[in-house]
């Protein structure tokens, strides 16, 4: 391995060992301590580094700055990774390990237990035959999401500040918590970061460049019922289930995560909770389009309505909220970003992949908060799962990919 490449590595296996699940349930900043304590574990990394203009802030967010090393006026671009690893399984006791040169078989992660990366069940793991794969004991997340990016950023700025021949401007780097649960950028200091554009490093494939996401919101029905004895319930009883099922019913089924890809939207049925006397339904809402996903919004609001005529008026309120907006109307004025980004992944040998998000990101928040912020790989695969697994040659060229854009500021690319 070459030095960039070990010392990457050492970095992720070490980051990885850090707990930071964050907790939707939570109302602090950050929701959990385990960020911070990482967050002040790579503030002292960065100030080893000799980097500048160091602020770790109350509530979690790290911004530090590689000072430019020539004294044209440039734009400052800047590279941002997220501290916390999914609420959706264990972060707790990591404990990664490097399959050398895989050879194509099933990964057995931990024999005794039983838990396999199968190709069978994951054939994408076929595609990095002959790469050293990062994999976990089966027990719980890698945490390559985001750590993978965190590593690679430190590790770019570590590689510039080896190659002092290489021409840069001012490059800000920050790492905030919480985007699992989609608070990322609610905090971020966009004044502060001061960069004329930035780049989330938070993507899965190779060469993935991603400037479109979904519009999305939430819905939520609020259902009061009628409960009475079920012995003399004939024409007294509203069961506040069965209005659920129908609020459900009269949602098209075929426009559900499962039955959509690409630029299809959805309605996901997130929750059904409750009794006779009261329930409640929560659906999130997703479409790349704004015109058809404020159509689904109002789609629900008709739901409502359709339910209280059947069931009496009031039997159903909506809490109806839009979460965050397609980052593309915000890029596109600046589609240079993008040309940048995908001149860079070629001269790091990697195939530029232009794909929407079948998400959201903490960029398209901040886009929308003044800091244009398309998304490129992290290499991490089968994310927020005992499956995840992370490439090092992927990693690799992240690390070179984010070197080569701050390269080409400079030449003006």
């Amino acid at each position: 391995m070459s030095e960039i490449k070990d010392k990457m590595l050492q970095r992720f296996m070490e980051y990885v060992k850090f707990d930071t699940q964050s907790d939707d349930e939570a109302v602090s900043v950050p929701t959990t301590e385990g960020q911070f304590v990482f967050a002040r574990y790579l503030e002292q990394k960065l100030r080893e580094m000799g980097l500048t203009e160091i602020v770790l802030d109350d509530k979690g967010y790290l911004y530090a700055t590689l000072p430019a090393n020539c004294s044209r006026e440039l734009p400052t671009v800047g590279f941002i990774a997220h501290l916390d690893t999914s609420p959706d399984m264990s972060g707790k006791d990591v404990k990664p390990r490097v399959v050398e040169a895989y050879d194509g078989g099933d990964i057995v992660l931990d024999g005794d237990a039983g838990i396999v990366l199968s190709t069978a069940d994951f054939p994408e793991v076929k595609d990095y035959v002959g790469h050293d794969l990062v994999v976990t004991d089966g027990h719980t997340l890698l945490g390559a999401d985001d750590k993978a990016g965190i590593a690679e950023i430190v590790s770019a700025i570590a590689y510039l500040q080896q190659h002092p021949e290489i021409e840069h401007g001012k490059v800000r780097i920050a790492f905030n918590p919480d985007e699992e649960v989609g608070r990322g950028a609610h905090k971020f200091d966009v004044p502060l970061f001061g960069c004329d554009w930035a780049y989330t490093v938070d993507g899965s494939c190779e060469g993935e460049i991603e400037f479109e996401n979904f519009n999305a919101g939430s819905a939520t029905f609020k259902i009061q019922g009628r409960n009475v004895h079920p012995g003399y319930a004939k024409g007294k009883m509203l069961n506040a289930l069965r209005v659920a099922n129908a609020i459900v019913e009269a949602v098209p089924a075929e426009e559900s995560p499962e039955c959509t890809e690409g630029y299809e939207g959805f309605y996901h049925l997130m929750g059904i909770n409750g009794g006779v006397d009261s329930a409640s339904v929560s659906y999130i809402i997703r479409d790349h389009s704004k015109d058809i996903f404020e159509h689904r919004m109002k789609f629900m609001g008709e739901v409502a309505q359709q339910i209280n005529n059947r069931y009496g008026e009031g039997t159903v309120t909506l809490d109806l909220k839009v979460q965050y907006r397609n980052m593309r109307e915000m890029v596109e004025p600046k589609m240079f970003i993008i040309e940048l980004a995908k001149s860079a992944m070629q001269q790091a040998g990697v195939e530029p992949r232009v794909k929407p998000i079948r998400g959201g990101t903490d960029g398209a928040q901040l886009s929308f908060m003044g800091l244009p912020c398309p998304n490129l790989f992290a290499g991490g695969i089968n994310f927020h799962s005992r499956y995840e697994f992370v490439s090092v040659q992927v990693m690799e060229k992240a690390v070179m990919t984010i070197v080569k854009i701050i390269e080409g500021v400079a030449k003006g690319c």
